[in-house]
């Protein structure tokens, strides 16, 4: 049945003439199936470079958007909106309440660049595009960050306080959580984090870095970024999806590995039965994010088949001026990148 559906996509795809691409998160019939997968930044560039004016784009909401703004002219559908829930923790209303919050203690907008993480809806990534801000993802954060800070002005990070924190972190830079920590600490901060976090990301603690350096005194630990400082501060190494797959890969399959990311991904970065035996998730529950596991083979096949029937839904739209601003935060992150 699984083979049939899959044909049945691929011949849609062909008819068609459309790219398929697919998160690194999305489940392994998904990714296979995609003619390009990988993180945010690079379905980003793959999805708005191509040649091909239908996108199909399994993950999630913000990532479609993603594509269309950089190529308002391709149609971009997605088989499932799914919703990321870090994404949905800020808002344009949030976004504007935490600058009033930050004017109320004496640091105006114009003291600030806004950073948001490529995790955030069009319309936020339009009010940081507004205010001169730029996107960053996983892969490129540091470039985008270093960038960024030798404008001499405070950062305003969102909405991953944990990449935020990281970051600063990393370059000796003082942090401070919007709306947790104090106004004297907030007003000490170089880098102001907004309180927004990733749910698969936070499983991973100290204690399971704990659990498996006892249990097995040689293994390595790899961890994203969006992951606890306490528990990047352990890591051996931290890094995007990208950076973490070619990071494991180059290791030797022997050698053992506990990897803090999604489950997903870590399933398939080594297939072979030794390497398999010698990789380990990071946490002691299943860390898959629900949201990119929303998407199916059959709401491929469904979202195509409408398609060709002159019946299309879950289409892409943004409005012209947020798609305007939004491009322009983008557009900087891919100039640095």
């Amino acid at each position: 049945m699984m083979r049939d559906i899959q044909q049945e996509i691929k011949g849609l795809l062909e008819d068609l003439d459309a790219l398929l691409v697919a998160h690194f998160y999305q489940k392994d019939e998904i990714v296979h199936l995609a003619h390009f997968s990988g993180d945010s930044l690079e379905l980003a560039k793959k999805g708005s470079q191509s040649s091909k004016n239908l996108i199909v784009f399994c993950g999630v909401g913000f990532m479609g958007e993603s594509v269309k703004i950089l190529a308002p002219q391709k149609e971009v559908i997605m088989p499932k909106i799914a919703c990321c829930s870090m994404a949905r923790m800020v808002s344009s209303t949030y976004f504007d309440n935490s600058l009033a919050l930050l004017e109320s203690y004496g640091i105006p907008a114009s003291m600030l660049t806004p950073i948001t993480y490529i995790n955030s809806n069009a319309d936020v990534k339009a009010k940081v595009g507004k205010m001169g801000g730029l996107v960053c993802t996983s892969s490129n954060a540091k470039k985008i960050f270093e960038h960024t800070y030798q404008q001499q002005k405070k950062i305003f990070f969102l909405p991953d306080k944990c990449l935020g924190e990281n970051l600063a972190r990393s370059y000796g830079l003082k942090s401070a959580i919007l709306g947790i920590d104090s106004q004297k600490k907030v007003l000490e901060a170089d880098v102001i984090c907004y309180n927004g976090f990733c749910s698969v990301h936070q499983l991973f603690t100290p204690d399971d870095v704990k659990f498996f350096r006892q249990k097995y005194p040689d293994i390595l630990i790899a961890a994203h970024p969006e992951c606890r400082p306490d528990v990047v501060e352990l890591a051996d190494f931290v890094g995007s999806t990208s950076q973490i797959i070619a990071y494991v890969r180059a290791l030797p399959e022997t050698q053992k590995v506990a990897v803090g990311t999604e489950f997903n991904l870590v399933n398939r970065l080594r297939p072979t039965p030794i390497g398999k035996k010698n990789t380990f998730v990071l946490s002691s529950t299943i860390p898959e994010c629900p949201t990119m596991n929303e998407t199916t083979l059959e709401d491929i096949f469904e979202v195509l088949k409408a398609y060709k029937n002159h019946r299309p839904y879950n289409q892409i739209n943004i409005d012209t001026q947020t798609a305007v601003f939004a491009k322009q935060a983008l557009d900087k992150m891919l100039e640095l990148s």
